[in-house]
């Protein structure tokens, strides 16, 4: 059936509560208003106040509890209503849920999932729309996922729901509103598998969340001029499914690796570093990043526009490591 990111984040929800009653959800509107922007609606109705837990405005408390819970058996699914808040939950995060399972010599589980919208392009200016991935991708014991499709929501969520370990799950909050068909009876989709968004033998992108997307508009526009693109989603930034990518760089021997992060220690740094430590010889051509600007999110249209990757910065990207003949040729935008 055909439905929204959102909307199939909502489902894996009530799919995995059916399924198993030690998943509840806790954050703050959670409940009665059903999310801040309607991730939840409905399922207080459905599963009641005691699995569906509006909690107070402290992030601390929601992601303390959440490892608590999940130490002690339960399965919390719980939400931060931007992922900038997570600044005020770190040491939670950080020296909690990320090591417990390895202090205690894998007796402890931690089958939390924390959800963390994210991501510019809504105007909410620099407290309320950053990605901020990097930050988590950084820390051993947590996995980090990143979907940017409906189904790709729905399938990443279920597995993240059922993981054992604390997994943090990005959305991007510009794709709430996406549509596509999604198979909700399908298999989970395992964490640490990335997926060929489009074929293409001339030039790899690896791209995460709304700039998956971005990419394949791009890659619309240089199919044109004859310049075939691959795009490659890794929809887990950790574990990350080497296997894959590095099958299509070896194939077109150029990279550009497009993320909405500020570019300054982004998770395409680790990415590109890694490419050029396990297959530099595979290369033909430098290796691109494209990210934000190394500034704070402006407020207004314009100045949020210029900062954020856009898909004119892809094409550009791309084109500026194609075959030197092409290079030669002043390209329109």
């Amino acid at each position: 059936m055909k439905l929204t990111y959102a909307k199939a984040i909502n489902q894996a929800l009530r799919h995995e509560m059916k399924h198993n009653p030690k998943v509840f959800i806790m954050g703050e509107d959670v409940g009665i208003v059903g999310g801040t922007f309607g991730l939840t609606e409905g399922l207080q109705r459905e599963f009641g106040p005691e699995r569906v837990r509006d909690t107070p405005i402290t992030e601390q408390q929601i992601v303390g509890m959440s490892v608590g819970a999940a130490s002690l058996g339960m399965v919390p699914v719980s939400e931060l209503m931007f992922n900038d808040f997570m600044g005020c939950a770190f040491d939670q995060l950080l020296n909690q849920a990320a090591k417990f399972r390895y202090m205690y010599g894998g007796n402890m589980k931690i089958p939390m999932t924390l959800r963390l919208p994210c991501g510019g392009g809504l105007q909410a200016a620099a407290q309320h729309s950053q990605c901020l991935e990097a930050f988590l991708t950084h820390i051993p014991g947590l996995k980090v996922v990143y979907p940017s499709t409906p189904q790709d929501a729905y399938g990443l969520l279920i597995s993240a729901v059922r993981d054992e370990n604390p997994v943090m799950y990005f959305e991007h909050l510009s794709l709430y509103f996406q549509e596509d068909e999604v198979e909700l009876d399908g298999e989970p989709i395992p964490l640490g598998s990335a997926d060929i968004k489009l074929h293409g033998d001339d030039v790899t992108v690896i791209a995460t969340g709304l700039c998956v997307h971005k990419a394949l508009e791009a890659a619309g526009i240089l199919e044109k001029d004859g310049i075939h693109v691959e795009v490659v989603d890794p929809r887990t930034l950790y574990p990350l499914d080497k296997k894959t990518i590095y099958n299509s760089i070896k194939k077109t021997k150029k990279v550009v690796i497009v993320t909405e992060e500020v570019k300054r220690g982004a998770w395409s740094a680790e990415m590109a570093a890694c490419i050029a430590e396990d297959i530099y010889e595979s290369l033909e051509k430098r290796i691109v990043r494209i990210g934000e600007l190394n500034t704070p999110i402006p407020y207004t249209v314009d100045l949020e526009s210029y900062v954020i990757p856009q898909v004119q910065d892809i094409v550009r990207g791309i084109r500026s490591i194609t075959d030197e003949t092409r290079r030669t040729k002043k390209w329109p935008i």
